[in-house]
């Protein structure tokens, strides 16, 4: 299997860096040093190599480094099962990035075609118990993971349902104005619920055939309100026989922008929002895992791995069990953690970066 790894990343007026280097192999990736020195902003860096405003879902404009606000710049080297890839991204003035693969511009889709991201982040730490919006957009980054597409099917069904729901607060009743932007909701729709369908499926036949010492989760899609119609066809009836109730809503209440994703503690059949704290974080890690591991499968190596202060929340025994798993899996993970004793069981199959901080500006020592 050829291994998916950044041989380089180098960021410039990002975040808290002005400017930093790092040349790695294929080995994970421990990054220490104190809190808020910008280990996380290297891995936010390394996350917009994937379709997306990346793991902090931020603006270009808020990654720019303060107070010179010139804007941003990454470049990597890239390898994977697609071959070897030269990718840089450029924010001018606060303006969405620019993509260019090879030199050439590019569109966000085409990140994932070359690459797989995958992230676990204190913020989603409460997934379990929050709103579903956090559910939906986990699920999505697990389906984009497996399907490019997805995101642009994501996007032209968002903008259809913005385009209706203003129909909709404006009290307009001609069914003309509704058809054109319906058919596209029941087109990307459909396929939207497809595609999660598919990844819950490749998700579920990788925890079963996987030996882990974490927690197996039965995961269901299910809608807030109702039942989803699964074709186009259903789907474009019924958002028109909606309409006299999303006339007084003001929004649409049909469609999969309605839907949660139902997490169950397999071996306990406790649903994930009943589960102590230790064991949500636990389920997250084998969820996040066990999409590696179908990604290694489906796409023919294991995705980037960015796991930011994740050992934090771990016994030693747990940590060990991760670093096991992941050194198995052959995935390049980018870890951060406050001390490199949080990394001691990984030893040399990993490497090592040190990240300090002085009047504002993070420096960069390593890897060792």
């Amino acid at each position: 299997m050829v291994p998916l790894y950044l041989e380089s990343l180098t960021v410039s007026h990002f975040r808290s860096h002005k400017r930093a280097v790092v040349s790695v192999d294929a080995r994970p990736v421990a990054l220490s040093g104190p809190n808020g020195v910008g280990k996380t902003n290297l891995i936010e860096a390394v996350s917009l190599f994937s379709p997306g405003r990346g793991m902090r879902r931020a603006s270009a404009q808020e990654m720019t480094r303060r107070p010179e606000a010139l804007g941003w710049k990454i470049t990597g080297l890239l390898h994977g099962p697609q071959g070897s890839h030269e990718v840089s991204f450029l924010s001018e003035n606060g303006a969405p990035r620019q993509v260019r693969i090879d030199d050439k511009p590019a569109s966000q889709t085409a990140l994932g075609r070359i690459a797989r991201v995958l992230w676990l982040v204190p913020s989603m730490d409460r997934l379990w118990i929050e709103g579903a919006e956090g559910r939906r957009r986990f699920l999505d980054r697990m389906t984009l993971s497996f399907f490019p597409d997805h995101a642009d099917l994501s996007l032209d069904y968002e903008k259809a349902m913005r385009d209706r729901n203003r129909l909709l607060k404006d009290q307009v009743r001609d069914a003309g104005w509704y058809a054109a932007l319906e058919a596209q909701m029941a087109r990307t729709g459909a396929a939207i619920h497809t595609n999660r369908l598919a990844a819950l499926a490749q998700l579920s036949i990788a925890q079963a055939s996987a030996e882990t010492t974490f927690p197996a989760a039965d995961l269901a899609l299910i809608q807030t309100e109702g039942t989803l119609p699964e074709s186009e066809d259903a789907l474009r009836a019924a958002l028109a026989d909606s309409r006299p109730r999303d006339l007084m809503a003001g929004r649409s209440l049909v469609g999969p922008h309605r839907a949660d994703l139902l997490g169950t503690y397999q071996a306990k059949d406790v649903p994930a929002a009943d589960c102590s704290t230790g064991e949500q974080k636990a389920l997250l890690i084998s969820l996040i895992l066990a999409n590696a591991r179908a990604l290694a499968q489906d796409f023919g190596a294991p995705p980037l791995l960015l796991l930011d202060e994740v050992a934090a929340h771990l016994d030693a025994d747990r940590r060990a069990a991760l670093y096991d798993e992941i050194c198995a899996l052959g995935a390049q993970a980018w870890m951060t953690g406050t001390g490199l004793d949080l990394f001691d069981s990984l030893g040399e199959r990993a490497q090592y970066i040190h990240v300090t901080e002085s009047g504002g500006l993070s420096a960069v020592a390593g890897p060792t």
